[in-house]
């Protein structure tokens, strides 16, 4: 017998699986802080070893690579931060690192789109950051690359061009935690499942955006991301 609803429920979000009809279910968005050196520096960390910190961002910022991503409002500076993303299959708390890799679904590219002026706001004033990071349309992202067995991103290039001129550059061997490490310290903190999408830190270059930029980006091995902000 199914449930009366009292409001008509919201469909689920789903990602394009590359090479497939397959849709991947969103659960849950994670993302890292601050988990390349360069990028932890620029952003004002003076402990760059320091544990990884998460916060979220809403199932349903996902936005398909090659879309027009609305301009989001109340933000002067409007940044982005092209970052790894996986996708689990299988979840679980306190994983060990060895057996991260083996929840792993895929691997796809995304942008953490960002309100940087909000941002700041919100950190001189010691409040939360989800209105910088939590936004509508806020995590553009390519289709998932499936993962075969066991296999990892340990390395290769992680770009970043807007308007055909390059802004960031980094490889993901740079990322001072690894997956399975941001796999293992997240499951601490939060029971992980199939459908969970972590987005795994930025390097260096982040910058800001302008209504009708075009952005395209990538990571070797994985795919490219590619769209265009919406004019106001």
């Amino acid at each position: 017998m199914h449930e009366a609803l009292a409001v008509p429920a919201a469909p689920r979000p789903t990602v394009a699986v590359e090479g497939s009809a397959l849709r991947f279910p969103v659960r849950r968005i994670f993302c890292v802080g601050r988990n390349y050196p360069e990028h932890a520096r620029e952003m004002g960390a003076r402990d760059e070893r320091a544990p990884p910190f998460f916060f979220a961002k809403p199932a349903d910022a996902v936005i398909a690579s090659g879309s027009i991503v609305p301009f989001p409002p109340r933000t002067a500076n409007l940044q982005h931060e092209i970052e790894l993303v996986v996708a689990l299959a299988k979840g679980g708390r306190n994983i060990a690192v060895e057996a991260a890799a083996g929840l792993v679904y895929g691997y796809a590219v995304g942008v953490d789109l960002t309100r940087r002026d909000v941002q700041a706001a919100m950190k001189e004033e010691g409040k939360p950051w989800d209105t910088a990071k939590g936004f509508d349309h806020s995590a553009p992202i390519s289709p998932i690359m499936a993962a075969a067995g066991t296999a990892q991103v340990g390395k290769g290039r992680i770009w970043l061009e807007v308007n055909d001129k390059p802004r960031q550059m980094g490889d993901i061997a740079d990322m001072i935690w690894s997956v399975p490490e941001i796999i293992a310290e997240l499951s601490t903190w939060f029971e992980l499942a199939a459908g969970d999408l972590i987005f795994t830190g930025t390097p260096a270059g982040v910058g800001q955006l302008n209504p009708g930029d075009r952005v395209r980006g990538g990571v070797d091995g994985v795919g490219i991301l590619a769209f265009t902000m919406a004019t106001r």
